[in-house]
């Protein structure tokens, strides 16, 4: 009689918060999501001698923050710090760092995952944001290497999410970031067949997003949106319907034009 009494309550509890969560997701799908003040809030951004990752410092920026620049690429490191500074950065500090090595990095600031969220933990504050892809949500013929890496980055910042969510800790955000190709060089020749469902996306663009999907504190972002779809899609279709959208949508071939660059040395 006790474990049904506990049962009901658990479930009227459960239907009770889901139905204020629904009701939560339609009021700010038509009313803008507030969005925080990141002036003056210490920003890392690996990567950022190039690409995204100059994007990214130079809208944070733009927004005040605090800026500590990571990157193998020691000139074009600098030069993304010269640039934020000319953009309104009164405080950035270059690094010279490869990313790929853990002892670069336990050199360089001694700070991963697992130095950063101690500190995060102790007060209850930080915003913890990977950048994934949707090779990191869908495998992709010819790609099976980088769409490992994907998967494990994606699987790797839900699960830290989750342990934020468990452990009650409301002011350490997760932003998890799924886009599709890039047109960066990084995956020169790609193309695709439905460009109006699935385009190659210009860096500011998705710098754009992402930078909004951080101030408003969303925990998923695909770009375009046509990737939530996708993602249902492969959720609820039989495995051989979703093979023949694939191939419909030309995510077989999609790698066939690439352009490997090697690395120099």
């Amino acid at each position: 009689m006790a474990s049904n009494l506990k049962f009901t309550k658990e479930l009227i509890t459960f239907l009770g918060k889901s139905v204020i969560a629904l009701l939560e997701t339609l009021i700010f799908t038509f009313i803008p999501r507030p969005r925080k003040n990141v002036a003056g809030e210490i920003v890392l951004i690996t990567g950022a001698g190039r690409g995204l990752g100059r994007l990214l410092a130079l809208r944070f920026a733009h927004l005040g923050s605090v800026l500590v620049l990571w990157d193998v690429n020691k000139e074009g490191n600098e030069e993304t710090c010269r640039m934020a500074r000319e953009a309104g950065a009164t405080r950035v500090y270059a690094y010279t760092c490869d990313c790929s090595q853990k002892e670069e990095i336990y050199r360089v600031a001694e700070q991963t995952y697992k130095c950063f969220l101690p500190a995060m933990i102790a007060n209850d504050h930080g915003h913890l944001v990977c950048i994934s892809s949707s090779a990191g949500l869908i495998g992709v013929n010819k790609l099976a290497d980088y769409c490992a890496s994907k998967f494990a980055a994606y699987g790797f910042a839900e699960s830290v999410f989750i342990e934020t969510i468990v452990q009650k800790l409301k002011g350490v955000k997760t932003t998890i970031v799924c886009p599709f190709f890039i047109n960066t060089g990084m995956f020169e020749g790609c193309s695709t067949v439905r460009p109006f469902l699935l385009p190659i996306l210009e860096p500011e663009y998705v710098v754009e997003k992402i930078v909004d999907a951080i101030l408003k504190e969303k925990v998923y972002l695909y770009v375009p949106r046509f990737l939530y779809f996708v993602m249902v899609l492969k959720s609820v279709l039989p495995v051989k319907i979703a093979l023949l959208l694939s191939d419909f949508m030309g995510v077989f071939n999609i790698m066939d034009g690439f352009v490997c660059k090697k690395k120099k040395h």
